[in-house]
């Protein structure tokens, strides 16, 4: 009361007991505590939190499940797509025809050549086409197709030849000659183009079906979303096996077929020194036929 007279009307004071007592307040004192907060809490739904990080890992892609887990060729052959899987059936067989014309021709090639190495020295020493006929009775082959076409054209051959008045007998007998010899190396050749062939288209064929795996790779990549390699990889991987064994059946085509190409000339240049052996055998009779009949002229003379 002392005071409003001094100094006017009193103030009321202010509420601050409570915030000192409880600043100044033991920390560890239970009932000077704040109460709890009466206010319900928000419910989080179950599995909420792990959204966002599923959300930033993107989809599962649909793929991965359907990808080989055995890449071995076989396995990468298994699940290949079915033009892929054509593409590496067509060249396993295209393979499969060169190794089996290479062990076919080069067995024809070498009986060939061995027949013709062996007859060709007894048909240089022979001195007339009886004499050398003889001398290979028993064996076959192309030289012996020449000698007994030589003797044939000889035995029906005019009178008029071997006297010197017709003409033409030789030519007929290199033409009889020049046909055993083509006759001869067109059979060693059959099969052998097949190898150009194969060397020639198997890399192409093989690259077509590399490109249809990738072109499906990518496809898949586009559906998944991803471009993981675990994801990616195996499918690139059966698209290269098709250009892998294009290459495996065009290599060994290519090889075979030049060396196949140089055994062929090679007997054939043989043949050909056989061929002459027997138009100088063939002349010879026909000198002697000529002569003789001219040296019992004259002697009756």
């Amino acid at each position: 009361m002392a005071q409003e007279g001094a100094g006017g009307p009193e103030r009321p004071e202010l509420a601050t007991a409570p915030a000192d007592t409880a600043a100044g307040a033991p920390a560890g004192d239970p009932t000077l505590a704040p109460p709890p907060s009466t206010m319900p809490a928000a419910h989080v739904p179950e599995g909420a939190l792990s959204e966002p990080v599923a959300r930033t890992q993107g989809p599962v892609p649909s793929t991965a499940l359907s990808m080989p887990q055995d890449l071995s060729p076989w396995g990468m052959f298994m699940a290949a797509d079915r033009v892929v899987q054509a593409v590496l059936i067509g060249l396993a067989l295209a393979s499969l025809a060169t190794w089996t014309i290479w062990l076919a021709k080069s067995l024809e090639i070498l009986a060939a050549s061995m027949r013709l190495r062996r007859a060709l020295p007894t048909l240089l020493a022979a001195g007339s086409l009886e004499q050398a006929d003889s001398a290979l009775t028993g064996r076959r082959g192309p030289l012996v197709a020449m000698l007994r076409a030589a003797r044939h054209e000889a035995a029906s051959a005019p009178a008029e030849v071997y006297r010197g008045e017709g003409g033409g007998f030789l030519a007929r007998v290199s033409s009889h000659l020049a046909r055993i010899e083509a006759q001869a190396v067109r059979r060693l050749n059959l099969g052998v183009g097949m190898l150009a062939t194969i060397g020639a288209t198997a890399p192409f064929v093989g690259l077509f079906g590399t490109v249809w795996g990738i072109m499906n790779s990518f496809i898949g990549i586009s559906e998944a979303q991803t471009t993981n390699l675990a994801v990616v990889a195996p499918g690139i991987a059966e698209a290269l096996l098709a250009t892998a064994l294009g290459l495996v059946a065009a290599i060994p085509a290519v090889v075979i077929y030049n060396a196949f190409a140089r055994w062929i000339a090679g007997y054939r240049a043989r043949l050909a020194d056989a061929a002459a052996a027997v138009e100088r055998l063939a002349s010879r009779d026909l000198d002697h036929r000529r002569l003789v009949p001219a040296v019992i002229a004259r002697a009756a003379e």
